[in-house]
């Protein structure tokens, strides 16, 4: 009987062991054939290298996440609440244990590289200003009427630029919240909120948005992107702001109760908390410092950690926390403030973060990479307004934002030190031709992030925010259907006819 159990036993587990040597097999063979080139050079070529042989359903766990983060929430809404986490780690495993076994040290530096240079940093400076912001409470009578709603979607605009779209729409939040908080029909102001306040309001200034930051660190000079792009910004924003208005008066004309309660409190409209402004000085103080200051670097795994930029986040830290400190816990409680907004985005942007790696690498490579027939149809600047655009609606755009750069430097062949000349129009100097390419491929990817609730880093923080207020938030496809396609797209046409 105990030989026939063993021989049982044998039987049920030769299956498994057979299953796992394919799964194993089929790992080695994805990434096997890059193994030979590995051998020369640093990790960062190394690195650099396997964006030239991978193939594109590499980025397989990449879209799975955007998938789960898109359909679990309208198929299994329990089992997500409870396990996006785990979901968020499943993918990132997805694609980090074949890349492990197919050469760990590439494997250990390109998932370091990008936790160190862009992981950390992100989320400490959303954690920073979603701190500092949950401090600062807008009481009285503001009742978001369509006029109200509009002013307060202009001054997040307007504060993009200057205070970064993720300051500005951690501002400016939660004053538009509870200005909506009676409102039947409120979904559309936050999706709106969005497209203006969280993306298209930061073309304006380096301190904007990452993609001009990063500009701004190659030599692109800080007021440049001021008057670059100010025609195509205006033109964008002053059509949204005006379907926003239309859209938002249909709806109010639906909500009589709130029409007259709007009538009859006359509460005045005070803040609270504004020391908190001096810290939020502070955080832009802080990343302008760490754009300035060359302090040197040290690495770590042969990643280049710049010292200026430990600084930044360690005052981003400190500045949160003497915000915990000296804010009154009243009035974060008036905010109805809760980690659970910045827990969902940690989570779920470590996951897209790792499994984003191979779709920036083959992005990188270009013309050596699986993703060449895209980048050899870029020529226009309406082709690198839209391929610039496309992708930082699903990609970080910062990197593709930087990609694009590189592309346009090479195609009319000058390098980062000559930027600075080659953008100064009017000049002998001046490139007409990449101030074209630079202007669309600046308006695309900051525009465009607003495409999902992916393409910036507050979006979907603004959502989850929004949705802890008992905002019944459109899915990820729902806002793309409803939302960014009908009102985004065909404004992006007309910008891409009249200025690209």
């Amino acid at each position: 009987m105990g030989q026939i159990q063993n021989e049982d036993t044998m039987e049920t587990k030769q299956p498994s062991h057979r299953t796992s040597a394919i799964w194993i097999a089929a790992l080695l063979l994805l990434f096997a054939e890059p193994a030979t080139c590995l051998a020369s050079g640093g990790l960062h070529e190394a690195a650099d290298h396997v964006g030239k042989i991978l193939p594109v359903w590499t980025v397989v766990p990449f879209a799975g996440i955007l998938l789960s983060i898109a359909l679990c929430p309208l198929f299994v809404p329990h089992f997500w609440h409870n396990h996006f986490g785990k979901v968020s780690a499943f993918w990132a495993l997805a694609f980090a244990l074949p890349f492990l076994v197919f050469d760990v040290q590439v494997a250990a530096y390109s998932i370091l590289h990008i936790a160190m240079i862009d992981y950390i940093p992100f989320i400490i400076l959303l954690w920073g200003l979603f701190t500092i912001s949950g401090g600062i409470v807008v009481q009285g009578s503001l009742r978001g009427t369509p006029l109200v709603n509009t002013i307060l979607l202009l001054i997040g605009t307007f504060l993009a630029s200057w205070v970064g779209t993720t300051g500005a729409a951690m501002i400016m939040i939660r004053p538009v919240l509870r200005a909506n908080r009676d409102r039947i029909h409120k979904a559309h102001v936050i999706c709106f909120f969005i497209f203006l306040v969280a993306n298209i309001g930061g073309s304006l200034t380096p301190l904007g948005d990452p993609p001009l930051f990063l500009g701004f660190l190659h030599n692109v000079p800080f007021f440049w992107v001021t008057t670059g792009i100010l025609p195509e910004m205006l033109v964008t924003a002053v059509l949204l702001l005006v379907l926003f208005l239309a859209v938002d008066i249909f709806y109010f004309r639906k909500e009589k109760a709130f029409r007259e309660a709007a009538l009859e409190e006359q509460a005045p409209v005070r803040i609270s908390g504004t020391y908190n402004f001096l810290l939020l000085a502070g955080v832009i103080a802080a990343i302008l410092m760490s754009g300035y200051w060359k302090a040197g670097h040290f690495t770590l795994y042969e990643v280049e950690v710049h010292y200026q930029n430990l600084l930044r986040d360690a005052s981003i830290v400190i500045l949160g926390l003497i915000s915990l400190k000296v804010t009154p816990r009243a009035l974060r409680e008036a905010n109805e403030f809760s980690w659970g907004p910045i827990l969902e985005v940690a989570k779920l942007f470590a996951g897209i973060f790792i499994t984003i790696i191979p779709a920036l690498a083959i992005l990188r490579a270009g013309l050596e990479g699986a993703m060449a027939p895209l980048v050899a149809a870029v020529q226009t600047p309406a082709h690198y307004f839209w391929a610039a655009g496309g992708l930082s609606s699903f990609l970080d755009n910062a990197p593709t934002y930087l990609t694009f750069f590189n592309m346009a430097l090479g195609k009319v062949g000058l390098v980062e030190a000559q930027v600075p000349a080659a953008l100064a129009a009017g000049t002998a100097t001046a490139n007409p031709a990449f101030i074209g390419y630079l202007t669309a491929i600046s308006a695309g990817a900051v525009f465009m992030g607003a495409n999902t609730y992916i393409g910036n880093a507050p979006n979907f923080m603004v959502k989850s925010i929004a949705e802890e207020a008992g905002v019944d938030m459109p899915s990820f496809f729902g806002y793309m259907f409803k939302y960014s396609i009908p009102f985004l797209i065909p404004i992006f046409i007309l910008v891409t006819f009249i200025f690209f």
